[in-house]
């Protein structure tokens, strides 16, 4: 095994029975370890330095994504912050202008609305109360069709103040309306219309006495 005949073997230096038997012991005792240890495999080392170099590239690609998120986290908290920023401004702007329309168009009263978490801006409901002249202040839903639509058309109309669209549809809003609120209603759509386009869907003489154009549509069977 090692290439060495008994020849060429050291003398033997006389090592006693006790020794010869711990020697032995130890013999047997690393053999046993050897065994248990496996066939050696000689290309561990190799294997090795492919395992390092692929965990120093997962490692870099592990930081660099970290720094990614990292990243994008602060972009994210910017944006809300610039989100928040801006709408609280425009909540604030267009609460002022529906409250002011709302009392235009019902001859007083009063009407806002809330925020249900201003802790959380972008995520927080809103809630909208109305309180029409002679009446408790109440949530919408309580109001009668007419009053629904009078609030309805004096948010819209706050939003438009705030940021006028160059368009606007408004498909039947009128129809629960009396007459006296249909002026006003009309009134505030001529004022609307420096700004905006309004094509109003309407069945009433009221509505399109207002209008610059009309344009009627029949059908060819009644019904």
């Amino acid at each position: 095994e090692f290439g060495v005949s008994p020849a060429e073997l050291p003398p033997d230096p006389g090592v006693d029975a006790e020794a010869r038997e711990a020697l032995d012991r130890e013999v047997l005792e690393l053999a046993d370890q050897i065994e248990k240890m496996g066939p050696v495999n000689v290309l561990a080392f190799e294997e090795y330095r492919e395992q390092a170099e692929r965990l120093a590239f997962l490692t870099t690609q592990k930081a660099d994504l970290e720094t990614s998120i990292a990243s994008l986290l602060e972009t994210i908290r910017k944006i809300n912050a610039t989100s928040s920023e801006r709408f609280a401004e425009a909540f604030a702007a267009i609460n002022a202008h529906f409250s002011e329309l709302f009392q235009r168009l019902f001859r007083g009263g009063t009407a806002q609305m809330r925020l249900l978490d201003e802790n959380d801006l972008l995520d927080s409901g809103i809630e909208i109360t109305a309180q029409p002249p002679g009446k408790r202040n109440q949530s919408i839903l309580l109001l009668s069709g007419g009053e629904k639509a009078m609030t309805a058309i004096a948010l819209l109309m706050g939003i438009f103040k705030y940021k006028p669209s160059p368009f606007c549809i408004l498909d039947e809003v009128d129809a629960p309306l009396d007459d006296a609120n249909i002026d006003r209603f009309a009134q505030l759509i001529r004022e609307m219309s420096e700004e905006t386009q309004f094509i109003a869907i309407t069945h009433n003489k009221r509505t399109m006495e207002g209008a610059d154009a009309l344009y009627g549509v029949t059908m060819e069977e009644a019904g």
